[in-house]
């Protein structure tokens, strides 16, 4: 008698991304009931406008030169050149129904003291979220990508070239 073998079915495997906050749903909505004569509706809320919430909450705090890396950065003299300054340029959140979780990249004007400045970044981009958005904040992350020391830029820019020919 022949040793009969099935054949091996290929196993399926899921791989899931733990989300940071309680469920992702875009966009934020909130649902009011009527009451004391207050119609009752939705409120949508995009999570563009939360970042901008919290990239001008970034931008309040002292010591904190700009937001974004290099290349944000660049693109965004470009944009304030032609008048289209980009608010939440160096911040990514992640949005669900009731909480965000935000990602904030900086550059730290020397010789403010870094762990102080990106401690102030996450409480004010915190109290922003929770005041003007009206969610739970689930975590901030800073991260600090550069330091702006001042005059080495403004030098170059400023001081114009002398010329060498008459």
């Amino acid at each position: 008698m022949a040793d009969k073998t099935t054949p091996a079915t290929p196993k399926t495997t899921t791989t899931t991304t733990a989300s940071r906050v309680d469920r992702v749903a875009t966009p934020v909505t909130t649902t009011q009931t009527a009451s004391l004569g207050v119609a009752s509706g939705k409120t949508v809320i995009a999570d563009g406008v939360i970042s901008k919430v919290a990239g001008i909450a970034a931008r309040e705090v002292p010591g904190v030169f700009a937001l974004g890396g290099g290349a944000a950065r660049a693109f965004g003299a470009i944009r304030d050149v032609i008048g289209s300054t980009d608010l939440s340029q160096g911040v990514r959140v992640e949005v669900g129904e009731t909480q965000v979780a935000a990602d904030v990249t900086i550059v730290v004007e020397y010789p403010a003291p870094m762990n102080a400045v990106a401690e102030q970044v996450r409480a004010a981009v915190a109290q922003a979220i929770v005041d003007l958005v009206g969610m739970e904040v689930a975590e901030i992350n800073v991260a600090i990508n550069d330091v702006h020391i001042p005059g080495e830029d403004d030098d170059q820019q400023q001081a114009p070239a002398e010329s060498r020919v008459l």
